[in-house]
């Protein structure tokens, strides 16, 4: 019934009209189009997942039709293992958005959801393009709407931190465009898989890298290139929040793992060792600097920040494992983990940055700050229950999301270098030290002011947002495998054209 359906075009597009209707709606239509369309697309996920070929690492569920003749651009989709798995991730927290955005947003609710669900759609469209343009249109596509959630639905600064946000990954991408646009004049071709196996020189692949890595470390975002990150996530709504963390800081590990390691496979052998120190930076470092934050949402963005520093390492980490154990497993491991860890990192600071807002918004000025609060545990006992599961995910707590990724990882890179694994081992001390005392002070203690005395419990919708996080966070926690079924032969090809010279 369904293999005869575009289904990856529609789940691009369906968002997409959902949008432009709602904008010719009123916001009573706009509450029932816009969850309407985000559950229509995590239902179409599933003849998706169900349709998928685990034993073959070729592109599925492929579409193509010539675009711009002139310079042969096709709209060119397919999925693979690694894409599908974020395609499957981006639906699921856009239905969470919308939901939470019923009730939270009380100003211009259908441009909210517009935005959104434009969002979305540009979102999937970048993890199914197989044609660099299309791929580079959908990555620039995202950036707009993104923009204008900050900028008209964030908090005092929102002016300020979205065009930071708009500058910093519009320039990032600009070398990036370069970059493929020698990739055609060499191929002759927008392909992307074409650009796979080119024998260029050591120089021109280094080049390339670094062309990438300006696009894609400014999207992770890693260090120094995240100082953006934090005022963003500080001033966007919390919806805005959520995509941030859920997905859009994923688009950069996805690009190292499309693109930087695969077409520039030499340079990436010989640059390994700056890309393991920038990942060990961020989980020390940063994690370092989470720790002193009295804002949460800056807290949670920090730790973020940190917590892709492991996706990162476990991508590059397979250079230096192949090289000193020729163990393709433990290869295999650090990139399963790595993308393990993007998806359960969603599930965890998705769901704090959902309960950031959730307080900012009973609170009367819409606080974030830790010292307004304290005790509300004693008035909201179901949020703490929830908000604590969420923190022993962020922390890593074994049977939880959070610890899969990392653990995967962590073993992997212990093969190849001890001293590595170790420096990696001290986020398991820090984000326990910055989550748990955050948390301690938000929901215990006496009440540190007297509006926390009136607020009220969940509501349906956050019960029900949290709740279906919950069963994210225990389902990748306790079956990653429903996860690493799909991946396998996928992370294999990657491994064979990544590790060409090892």
């Amino acid at each position: 019934m369904f293999s005869s359906l575009p289904l990856l075009s529609i789940l691009i597009w369906l968002p997409v009209l959902g949008a432009m209707i709602i904008l010719m709606t009123d916001e009573k239509w706009a509450k029932r189009i816009a969850p309407a369309v985000t559950i229509i697309t995590l239902l179409l996920c599933i003849p998706l997942y169900l349709g998928f070929d685990t034993s073959t690492y070729h592109m599925q569920f492929q579409e193509n039709k010539l675009w711009i003749s002139a310079y042969q651009i096709h709209y060119s989709l397919g999925v693979d293992g690694i894409s599908l798995s974020m395609i499957i991730l981006t639906n699921f927290t856009g239905l969470l958005v919308i939901l939470a955005g019923c009730e939270a947003i009380k100003k211009r609710l259908s441009q909210y959801m517009a935005a959104f669900l434009v969002m979305q759609g540009m979102m999937v469209g970048v993890f199914a393009a197989l044609d660099a343009i299309l791929f580079y249109v959908f990555w620039e596509g995202m950036l707009i709407p993104m923009y204008l959630s900050i900028g008209m639905w964030g908090s005092a600064n929102r002016s300020y931190a979205s065009i930071k946000f708009f500058l910093y990954t519009f320039l990032g991408s600009i070398l990036m465009l370069v970059a493929l646009l020698y990739l055609y004049r060499v191929t002759g071709t927008f392909e992307i898989q074409k650009f796979y196996g080119l024998h260029l020189p050591l120089n021109m692949q280094i080049l390339l890298f670094l062309a990438f890595l300006l696009a894609f470390a400014v999207k992770v975002p890693m260090w120094p290139v995240h100082t953006w990150l934090p005022d963003a996530h500080t001033e966007a709504p919390s919806g805005g929040s959520v995509v941030l963390a859920a997905l859009m800081l994923k688009l950069g590990i996805y690009g190292f793992l499309r693109f930087s390691m695969p077409i520039a496979p030499l340079a990436a052998q010989q640059l390994d060792w700056v890309m393991i120190a920038l990942s060990l930076i961020a989980i020390v470092y940063i994690g370092l600097v989470a720790i002193v934050q009295t804002d949460m949402k800056k807290l949670i963005a920090y730790s973020s920040i940190a917590h892709m520093g492991f996706a990162t390492l476990g991508c590059f980490m397979v250079y230096d494992i192949m090289r000193d154990t020729g163990n393709y497993h433990y290869a295999y491991l650090s990139i399963e983990g790595a993308v393990v860890q993007m998806i359960s990192h969603a599930f965890g600071s998705g769901a704090m940055f959902l309960g950031v807002g959730i307080l900012a918004d009973r609170f009367y000025n819409h606080s974030r700050l830790i010292k307004d609060y304290g005790g509300i545990a004693h008035k909201m006992p179901v949020f703490a229950a929830f908000f604590m599961l969420f923190a022993m995910s962020n922390v890593g707590l074994p049977g939880t999301a959070g610890f899969v990724g990392e653990f995967m990882v962590m073993l992997s890179s212990f093969y190849a270098h001890f001293w590595v694994a170790l420096l990696a081992m001290t986020t398991l001390v820090l984000a326990a030290a910055y989550t748990l005392w955050m948390y301690k002070r938000i929901f215990f203690g006496p009440v540190a002011n007297q509006y926390v005395e009136g607020f009220r419990d969940l509501t349906w919708i956050e019960k029900t947002n949290y709740t279906l996080l919950a069963i994210g966070v225990f389902f990748v926690g306790l079956y990653p495998a429903f996860i690493l079924n799909i991946l396998h032969a996928s992370i294999g090809y990657l491994l064979s054209v990544s590790l060409v010279g090892v």
